[in-house]
């Protein structure tokens, strides 16, 4: 990757991200907006957690974005008794007698967490501390966990039974909380079409590690202007009620509001998103992009909100 400048470097992610999209819909239909949304969040280092009711190819959106990646996959199936050790890892003992320490399927490069709601809070902890530091801590040690590190939880919002729901800690760990939606009809024609029969896609691996790495850290140089750069601080500061900076519709509907990481990503995810679209600085359009799916697990609704059926969606929707 011998590229002249930042510019050519930013032509070329363009071009990759072009392939990766054109691969992933060979098996993905009608989720262009979702893709996106995907490879924003992997591009600025951040995670994803994937929301829909069961039949909606969650997991095999991630399985096939894996697979155009060239990257290690794993998937973790998060159920009600798994422990912090079948996902970190653990210690055994050799047969010198040494103890030696035996890597979980964090190990990886991209993880799918399962229904990350149906495992305990303990265990839900131990993939928030890898998320977050990119390391892992077993038996009085720390592990660095292998760049880049990117994981894609999903999580089924009708079946509550049984769950034990994510904390707003770690919510916000979430770069994107993306909604899936059902397909239109026409995406659902071909997609029973497709799989009713014996037709199949070979996906090949459009980008490297090192590739991943490399556009990662030039995204961070992306220069942005102050008025883009105080739009995005703005909209996550009048997220917050009873602050001076409130918006008269989150004193009305919100009990708490967006932290400064929600800023943070507001910003790098314009960058992305500018990048993969051909631009070489974000403005507020691309802040605009990305704002629902960032702040829409960050901002919690008060009762008269509840009581009057006002959506998430609909009050992100009056703030921007």
């Amino acid at each position: 990757m011998n590229f002249k400048n930042d510019v050519e470097a930013l032509d070329a992610l363009r071009g990759k991200y072009d392939e990766l999209k054109a691969e992933i819909s060979k098996v993905i239909y009608g989720q262009d907006e979702i893709i996106t949304q995907v490879l924003v969040s992997l591009f600025s280092r951040g995670h994803v957690l994937l929301v829909g009711v069961p039949g909606l190819a969650k997991t095999l959106l991630v399985t096939t974005i894996s697979k155009t990646l060239g990257l290690k996959y794993n998937r973790i199936q998060f159920t009600p008794d798994l422990m912090p050790s079948d996902i970190i890892g653990t210690e055994i003992l050799d047969k010198d007698r040494q103890f030696k320490f035996i890597q979980g399927p964090l190990f990886s490069n991209v993880i799918l967490a399962d229904e990350i709601n149906r495992t305990p809070p303990k265990t839900q902890s131990a993939l928030l501390e890898a998320m977050q530091e990119r390391a892992i801590t077993a038996a009085g040690k720390r592990f660095e966990l292998e760049k880049p590190f990117f994981v894609l939880a999903t999580q089924n919002p009708i079946e509550q039974e049984g769950t034990y729901p994510l904390p707003e800690a770690q919510l916000d760990r979430f770069m994107f909380s993306v909604w899936l939606d059902y397909p239109k009809y026409e995406d659902e024609l071909t997609i029973v079409k497709n799989t009713t029969s014996t037709l199949q896609f070979d996906l090949n691996a459009v980008i490297s590690r090192e590739e991943i790495i490399y556009f990662q850290n030039v995204i961070r140089k992306i220069p942005i202007n102050d008025n883009v750069l105080n739009y995005a601080v703005t909209l996550a500061a009048k997220t917050r009620p009873g602050s001076e900076m409130a918006d008269p519709v989150s004193d009305q509907y919100l009990k708490w509001g967006a932290g400064p990481r929600a800023s943070q990503y507001l910003v790098l995810g314009a960058k992305t998103y500018a990048a993969l679209h051909g631009k070489y600085s974000p403005d507020i359009k691309d802040v605009k992009a990305v704002a629902p799916s960032i702040l829409r697990h960050r901002i919690i609704k008060n009762y008269k909100a509840e009581a009057e059926n006002i959506s998430a969606e609909k009050i992100i929707e009056k703030l921007l």
